[in-house]
């Protein structure tokens, strides 16, 4: 019925202190007016946030608390079928709960013992510069909201069941974390819009969409593909090239539909090693020639 995208609705300032979130034409919550006050409510109060303080609280719905459940149950046995050993770790690890929506202070509390990683609140799309740099402090910029009711297992944009079922299993394990610290770091020593696009392309095809070979088929290890009731389902049927910084770097990707080309690594270890070893090293010098 859907193709589930990857896009931010675009967030303005009113002019008043409160900010409005622009859904875009054929958004599932375009025409309902609670949901769209809703929107802006919790995207104003995370842009109020500030550092070191606690991450906002958010009085979420029975209806939302019902998406969570809804989500969370579909994706149980697909997680086990699909999912890569390490994230299956990061998940029995975290422990989330699957009948209502966690908050991200709470969230936190539970990931920093673990890796040191903090969620803070995003009211929108965070510029990438300061969304990779942030990742070099241990702190994940998030979004707080739900998707609309009416299609829990769609979502044309990442909410809270993307920042948390996907992204929150990845923070609670350090070979994960490593991962988002190194990329962190290359976007803070690279200093082109250029080399931050590469930058962000190899993160996109990685921690976002990344697959890998494992002894029983191919597996998932990005969040996008594991917060997807439905891409989670369709990956293995798209072209599958090996795992190649300078391929990922360039390949262009439709972020309004499943992923057509993934990347994927011999093992878990070769993510590491290769992806790892590029943003521990990387700089413009180094990606113009990849480039």
């Amino acid at each position: 019925m859907f193709e589930e995208g990857q896009y931010f609705a675009p967030v303005v300032d009113k002019g008043d202190g409160s900010l409005t979130v622009q859904l875009g034409e054929g958004h599932p919550g375009m025409d309902d007016p609670v949901y769209r006050r809703r929107r802006d409510v919790i995207a104003t109060t995370a842009d109020r946030w500030t550092p070191g303080e606690p991450a906002p609280v958010v009085d979420y719905t029975d209806d939302e608390h019902e998406v969570w459940r809804v989500v969370c149950d579909d994706l149980r046995g697909k997680h086990e079928t699909y999912a890569c050993r390490e994230f299956l770790d990061g998940k029995e690890a975290l422990g989330l709960p699957t009948d209502r929506v966690p908050q991200l202070e709470e969230l936190s509390d539970g990931i920093e013992p673990l890796t040191g990683f903090r969620y803070r609140p995003a009211a929108g799309l965070v510029p990438l510069r300061e969304f990779y740099g942030a990742l070099a402090d241990h702190s994940f910029w998030a979004t707080q909201y739900v998707r609309h009711h009416s299609v829990p297992l769609y979502t044309p944009e990442p909410d809270v069941l993307h920042e948390v079922v996907g992204h929150g299993n990845t923070l609670a394990d350090p070979r994960f974390t490593e991962l988002y610290e190194a990329a962190g770091a290359a976007s803070r020593r690279v200093e082109s819009a250029e080399a931050l696009e590469f930058v962000s392309r190899v993160f996109w095809f990685t921690l976002e969409f990344g697959v890998v070979h494992e002894a029983d088929g191919l597996k998932a290890f990005g969040a996008g593909i594991l917060s997807s009731p439905g891409e989670i389902e369709e990956f293995r049927s798209m072209t599958i090239l090996p795992l190649d910084v300078a391929a990922m770097g360039t390949q262009d990707y439709d972020i309004t539909h499943y992923q057509e080309v993934l990347f994927a690594a011999r093992s878990f270890a070769e993510v590491q090693d290769v992806v790892g070893g590029f943003w521990d090293s990387c700089d413009d010098d180094s990606i113009a020639r990849l480039r």
